[in-house]
Formats: structure tokens, sequence, C-alpha cells
């Protein structure tokens, strides 16, 4: 599969987290430093190259409950085109994840059908969708036919890498990026079937350039509705891209999360839909050992911190500290006591936080330095023990409950035991842990000497 030629863009990436002045001097909570989503969605497709096996239960709630519901356990039963089928195979996929085994008979059913789908990153759905453009396409036809929406310039183009990798063997289908920067001659009519791009420059190339039909779409994808209605202006112009298509356009949207304002937008934007729900899973805080260290201030919360290193490090720890600032002064401190830290910053680009990850991932660093925005999303299997060098508080100041069970969940995954430390260094933050205790009605003991034995079992 080939692609139109992209003209090299010099501009920064619009999704990588704000850089704090050096002349900034206040120190910046989490709330006010909320990471752009996109930066946050990029990130999870950098570092997930494999398939999340996630074992959530897959709910699927059909337009017309009088056709046959089914679902695949292999690739061969959806009668694919071989080249398809080969690119399938070629990526890696040897059986349909949870998520494409519901999602692609709908997609690829006859009539075609609209879907609305929630799944998070890592569970598959790109390639499900793709394969639903690239089994749709005339490829003797030399006009676009399949139009995906990406919130953002990059995230356009990871889609398009998997568009071009599954489309490997299929060498007569091509696709084009409308995308800020490729610029095309007025007047020009597109001759590639397949349109990945953002919302304002796919706008233009259907009615203002008019390089698009939009009448001959046979697929409309959007994805990631949640990042996109986080954008200004996003939300508009996909509607008003939704508006041009013909009645028997196939509707195709994916989003991580369904709060109120996303599905909103989805019904807006795709009629009579099925729709398919991954089921949260309940975190349980049962195969987790809880603690807390008392202190004065922060130098002594350090102290503490590097009294229990040798017993944490046995096995793989993630710091949460409340702000960039924090995080960054721990890491500091802690490299010049002679540990060796991996420090996970809002600053950094996002590749820079993808290579963090994967590094502390394969074990080359054993301890993370973070702050709660930069965290989110990220699973690693081998981290058995949370220290929260910051109890989580939100804007106000009350505790954070949901917050607390985010992090301290990434311990105890997969039914193992796990180890959670907080760290109190004022009556302010016992008087926040004993409402997380009272909130999960679990006892958190005071950590004694004796204790760290039961640490290290617990590691090893």
């Amino acid at each position: 599969l080939s692609t139109l030629h992209l003209k090299d863009e010099k501009t920064k990436p619009d999704a990588n987290g704000a850089v704090v002045k050096a002349d900034d001097n206040v120190e910046k909570t989490e709330d006010e430093e909320k990471e752009d989503r996109a930066a946050q969605s990029l990130l999870n497709k950098l570092i997930r190259s494999n398939l999340v096996d996630t074992t959530n239960q897959v709910e699927v709630l059909q337009r017309d409950p009088a056709s046959p519901l089914y679902s695949v356990k292999s690739f061969e039963e959806l009668r694919l085109k071989p080249q398809l089928l080969q690119g399938v195979y070629a990526m890696g996929f040897n059986r349909p994840s949870k998520i494409q085994e519901n999602a692609l008979p709908m997609m690829l059913a006859e009539p075609p059908q609209n879907l609305i789908a929630q799944s998070q990153s890592g569970t598959g759905k790109t390639a499900a969708f793709v394969l639903a453009m690239l089994s749709r396409v005339e490829p003797g036809n030399k006009y676009p036919q399949c139009l995906c929406l990406s919130p953002t310039y990059e995230l356009a183009l990871q889609t398009g890498k998997v568009i071009e990798q599954m489309g490997n063997f299929y060498p007569e289908l091509k696709l084009a990026y409308a995308v800020r920067g490729n610029k095309l001659e007025r007047g020009q009519k597109i001759s590639e079937q397949i349109v990945i791009g953002t919302p304002g420059t796919v706008l233009d190339w259907c009615s203002k350039l008019k390089f698009i039909d939009p009448k001959k779409i046979k697929v409309f994808v959007l994805d990631e509705a949640d990042v996109m209605i986080a954008t200004q202006g996003h939300q508009d112009q996909s509607i008003r891209i939704q508006r041009m298509l013909p009645r028997d356009c196939q509707m195709l949207l994916f989003s991580a999360t369904f709060e109120d304002s996303v599905w909103k937008f989805a019904q807006k934007v795709v009629p009579d839909p099925n729709i398919i729900k991954l089921k949260r899973e309940e975190e349980t805080l049962d195969t987790i050992k809880q603690y807390y260290v008392l202190c004065n201030n922060r130098d002594e919360k350090f102290r503490a911190l590097c009294n229990i290193y040798g017993a944490i490090t046995i096995a793989q720890a993630m710091i949460f500290c409340h702000t960039r600032k924090t995080a960054g002064w721990l890491a500091a401190e802690l490299s010049r006591e002679g540990h060796q830290v991996a420090l996970l910053s809002g600053e950094m680009m996002v590749e820079q936080r993808a290579a963090v990850i994967e590094r502390f991932r394969e074990g080359k660093e054993k301890v993370l330095v973070t702050t709660n925005v930069c965290a989110r999303g990220i699973d690693v299997e081998q981290v058995s023990v949370v220290i929260n060098f910051d109890l989580p508080v939100d804007k106000d100041g009350n505790p954070d409950n949901e917050t607390y069970l985010h992090r301290i969940g990434r311990t105890g995954r997969f039914g193992k035991r796990g180890l959670a430390i907080n760290m109190v260094d004022s009556k302010h933050s016992m008087n926040i842990l004993n409402r997380i205790q009272e909130h999960f009605n679990k006892k958190i003991n005071k950590l004694d000497t004796d204790d760290l034995d039961e640490i290290e079992k617990i590691n090893n």
C-alpha cells in the first residue's frame, strides 16, 4: 500500500505537555497541569506494542435485537480477502482480541451497520476499524471511499502506520493524509481510496477545496472521540463533515471513555448504532498491604524513603508526587544518594516519556518517580510497591480516593501480593489518610522496622 507523499513538517507536535518556564516559581498542582488527552493517547500507542489481554467483559447492545448476534474466534471466520488476512498475520495478530471478536462481525456485516464502541488503547480497536475500511474499498475506483478522523496530526500518523502495515499485500490501495502542511494544488482531485486526517483539514478538503467528494464515502471512522471533544472546534467540524456524507455511509465511532459529553457527541454523529462497551473491572485492595510512615516535613520523608529503599527495590517500585517540581527534586536527591531512578515528567516530549517507560518495563531502572498525570494508563506487570510520597488530593485539598485506588491498584495485579507505603508529614495529611481508610474500610498500619522483613518477603 503506497502513501501520498507527506511534506516534512517542522511543526512541533501540539500534544506534548506544556513546558514549565524557568521563571515559573509557582508550584503547579496536578489539576492545573492537566495533560492534553491527546498526549496520553499517543503515549499509550507508543508503549503498547502488544495487545493488552483484557479480562473485562464485553457488553453488546444491538440496534436490531432480532438479528443474530455472533462473535468470531479466528480471523478466517471473517472471510477476508486473502491479501488482508496475510496483512493481519504479518502484523502478529494470531486471533482476534475481545473487542475484535464482537466488533469485526458487526463492522463487516452486509448491509453495513453503524457502531459506537468503547475500548481503551491496546485492545486492538485500530486494527479492527482499519480492517473494516480495507474490506469495503473497491481498489478499481480511484477516489476516496473511506475517511478516518483523528484528533491530532501525530495520532493520524499512528493510525496511518497501521493502515500501511495491514495493507502491505494490497498494493492497489492507496492512502492520503489530510493534515496541516500537506498542501495540494487547487482543483486537484484525490485518487487515493483512503483518507486519514484531522477535522479542520478534512473539512477544508471536503467543502472549500473540494479535493474529496463526500457523497462517495462508504465508511466514516471517528477515532478517539473523547480526545476529539476535548479540543476546541473539533466537535463542530466533525459533525459538519458527517452531515455531508451519504445516508448509507457506515459510521464507526471509538472512544476510550464514555462520559456524558462523549455519549451526546456520539449520538449526533452515529445514527441507529450498535454499541459495544467494555465493562469496568472492579479494582480491589484485598491483595495489597498498606502502611504509612510518620514524618515532620519533606526532608524527613526523604530520609525515611532512603531507609526503606533497599527493601523496596528487590522488585520494582513507583513513587508518586503531587507536582512536577517535587518529582524533579526527589529524583535528583535520590540520584545524589547513589540510587538509580527514572523520572517521568510532564516537560518531556511524548517520545521521551515512552523511552523512560520502556526502560522501566524492561527492569533497567527499578524505581520510577512520577506524577499522576504522567502515570495514567501505564501498566507495568512487575510493579509490586507503590509509594505515595504525597497523598493524592483533589483541587480543594480533599482525599482523591479514585486516584489512590488507581495508584496502588498497580500493585497486587493478577492476584499477586502488593504493597503501598504512604508518607505522612503533617496533621493535615494524617487526616487525609484517615479519610482514605474510612472510604475503603481498610486499615492502614504504621510501618515499623519489623515490617521491613515482611516487605522483603512480599517482594520476593
